[in-house]
């Protein structure tokens, strides 16, 4: 009832104030037939300047952030880009007619002042309005006052009223922007060329990503959005113009979290002529430059920790790097099976198939990585792990690499760039190899790109740097969609019509379970003899019990875990028809076409049509597969299990699309995307999840 009453309010505040424009309207003032106004200044000048515009005549525009009536004259706010300002509107000033329309202006209208600049007795910097003109009717009102716009997901969703709500937000975006110009200043000092090269692309290479696919009517062609900006840049270099650049788009079909997005703005840089020791102190000059530029200082600090841009960058190998936060010299390690070793004293995860080069990779994303928070370029990565990147002159097992980090994030990445056509050819066939085995992050060959190599490309230095995350440092701003205006965001619904929405009301009445548990377990086995199956399928009860808990649907506990217990009951004997076959076994065993609903729901767009609609449904559909991952991963640690799992070392098995293959990463992603989640909090939860019954399943299997 009392949303319902809350609707009805709503609907009266929206119908009160088109009723007001209709009035105006009626009487010939219709706000939005004005096609201009003229703004001599903006509010922040005037506050700023108060002795250059003391009585004074000035004229302003902004939206009504306040207003206080008392009889004959009355107060407000108005608010423009850089801030806001006090308005003090009398109706001897104004005129009578003129201040009985302002006596009914909504907060949120777009107005129009002029007047002379004063100061009240509590000395606030004020205007004395002496006209005053609507410019743009607001329909809906803004967020309560005093609470603001705060839920997150609205705010992303509705850039526009978080500008307007959270003064904060704009200037966050004012900075970005100054930012990028900066930048663009720094490198046209260097003689740079700034330049666009193309996004629609029929080769999307030059980083290891899934691309984003499309089809181009006029050529009948599918194409790929770019995934990275280096190809192109590079044939600019062997054209001859030496030093180019590119801030753009790039679009990788990947999942969203705190630090990535679908789509973010990449900035790369080619410099002919130079090495990776020429980029580093670029680098450093420019990350120098933009904190006096932006911050005004060298100094700052993020997410209250300090950090100094004026100090020299340090500057270590990666070797060198883990001898300091790990006590290893690498060095010294001469063979895959003693780093093998090493990386089993030290309880770290490896696969089978990784060599020194990648174990030392491990050692430094584990030891050091958490150590870096002052800049520091960590150079000369093993080859293994750095394919594309010319070899040390002095040494052929590493490269002349390095990452920057700052606040424990790689900030940018850049290479001695190989310009050998007849390397790259051979390492490109290694990924359309890849690429034939399955790993749709895979780079193709480039038959235009080999031959500009061939034209020839003199000795270049390159480096990405990812814009959003630098405006993050810059900006002490906690995630990527808080200096993203317009953030990847899944889809709303679509509004229900009245039977959709009983339906869906329907289905929310609480769940029951139309089988016992002793009765379920009996119908699994029945159909499955397998340790592996059985184990999962418990595993799965296990994890939908916690979540049930977890997410406010305790009374539910028993159909979500017998849902979980059921869910492959069809796919030992019948994977062919995995889903498929599922309805039939379970109506033998007399469960009820609500279960079986959720049941095949997993299956959705895999093996089946039928569309998870309930919260426990998505759940299931996102936790079937991600558990299968956390399981493999698990079986690698020392301790083979997840009460020591980190949602960091799940995440670096999510980027390896070799690892646990079976485990489909896009049914995963989907199906935090269903959620509305991200996906730490998907992998945080389940590895919870999984914790919360390890050790049951564990006594359950020992019985069987």
């Amino acid at each position: 009832m009392a949303g319902q009453q809350k609707n009805q309010d709503m609907n009266q505040l929206l119908q009160v104030r088109r009723d007001k424009l209709a009035d105006l309207q009626g009487r010939g003032k219709d706000p939005f037939q004005i096609t201009k106004y003229d703004v001599t200044n903006h509010t922040t000048d005037i506050i700023n300047q108060y002795e250059e515009f003391e009585g004074k005549t000035v004229r302003l525009a902004g939206r009504m952030m306040f207003k206080r009536v008392m009889g004959k004259a009355s107060f407000c706010n108005i608010q423009d880009l850089p801030g806001s300002i006090q308005c003090y509107v009398a109706r001897d000033a104004v005129g009578e007619e003129p201040y009985a329309d302002f006596k009914k202006y909504d907060i949120g209208d777009i107005i129009g002042v002029e007047g002379k600049v004063f100061k009240t007795k509590t000395g606030e910097t004020s205007i004395h309005v002496e006209e005053i003109t609507l410019l743009s009717k607001s329909l809906q009102p803004l967020p309560e006052k005093f609470h603001g716009l705060t839920d997150t997901d609205t705010r992303y969703r509705q850039r526009y009223v978080d500008l307007i709500m959270n003064p904060e937000v704009k200037k966050t975006f004012i900075k970005r922007s100054q930012i990028i110009k900066e930048i663009r200043n720094f490198l046209d000092g260097r003689n740079f060329i700034e330049v666009e090269t193309p996004m629609l692309v029929s080769n999307a290479g030059g980083a290891a990503a899934r691309p984003f696919e499309t089809h181009y009517n006029a050529l009948n062609e599918d194409v790929k959005l770019r995934i990275s900006l280096e190809l192109y840049l590079k044939r600019l270099i062997v054209g001859g113009m030496e030093r180019v650049y590119e801030i753009g788009r790039v679009f990788r079909n990947e999942g969203v979290d705190t630090r990535h997005n679908p789509e973010f703005t990449l900035m790369e840089l080619y410099q002919a002529y130079t090495d990776y020791e020429g980029m580093m102190e670029l680098t450093e000059s420019m990350f120098r430059y933009l904190a006096e530029k932006v911050i005004g200082s060298t100094k700052f600090s993020y997410n209250g920790i300090a950090i100094d841009f004026g100090k020299p960058f340090e500057r270590i190998t990666m070797v060198d790097c883990i001898k300091k936060y790990a006590g290893i010299d690498f060095d010294e390690v001469k063979s895959d099976e003693e780093a093998k070793k090493l990386a089993d004293e030290h309880h770290i995860e490896y696969e089978e198939r990784h060599t020194k080069g990648d174990i030392v990779n491990l050692f430094f994303e584990e030891f050091c990585e958490k150590n870096l928070i002052q800049p520091t370029f960590v150079m000369d990565h093993p080859i293994a792990i750095s394919p594309l990147t010319k070899k040390k002159p002095s040494d052929p097992e590493k490269v002349e690499r390095f990452e920057l980090f700052i606040n424990t994030w790689e900030m940018c990445n850049a290479y001695s760039e190989l310009n050998d056509p007849i390397d790259q050819r051979e390492r490109f066939k290694l990924q359309d190899a890849a690429a034939d085995a399955g790993d749709e992050e895979a780079n193709h060959t480039d038959e235009d790109f080999l031959n500009a190599l061939e034209i020839g490309m003199p000795p270049t230095g390159g480096i990405g740097y990812g814009i959003d995350r630098l405006v993050m440092l810059l900006t002490d701003s906690q995630a990527i969609r808080d200096v993203l205006l317009f953030p990847t965001m899944k889809s709303l619904d679509k509004p229900e019509d009245g039977a959709q929405k009983a339906k869906k009301e329907e289905a929310h009445e609480t769940l029951k379970s139309s089988i016992s548990r002793e009765d379920a377990l009996a119908l699994l086995k029945k159909y499955n003899s397998e340790s592996f199956h059985i184990q999962h399928a418990l595993t799965v009860e296990g994890v939908m019990r916690w979540f049930a808990k977890e997410l406010g649907h305790a009374d539910e506990e028993e159909f979500w875990g017998i849902t979980g217990l059921l869910h492959d009951i069809d796919f030992e004997q019948f994977p062919e028809e995995h889903c498929v076959k599922a309805p039939e076994l379970l109506r033998e065993g007399g469960v009820s076409e609500e279960m079986i609903h959720a049941i095949c729901s997993h299956g959705f767009g895999i093996c089946c049509d039928v569309e998870p609609t309930l919260e426990m449904e998505k759940v299931l559909f996102a936790a079937d597969e991600l558990t299968g991952l956390i399981w493999s991963c698990a079986l690698m640690r020392p301790s083979k299990s997840t009460k020591d799992m980190e949602v960091k070392s799940l995440k670096k098995k999510f980027k390896d699309k070799r690892f646990a293959a079976g485990c489909s990463r896009e049914v995963i992603t989907q199906g935090a995307e269903m959620l509305g989640w991200e996906l730490d909090d998907l992998f945080e939860k389940t590895i919870q999840a999984m914790r919360s019954c390890e050790d049951s399943v564990a006594a359950a299997m020992e019985n069987e």
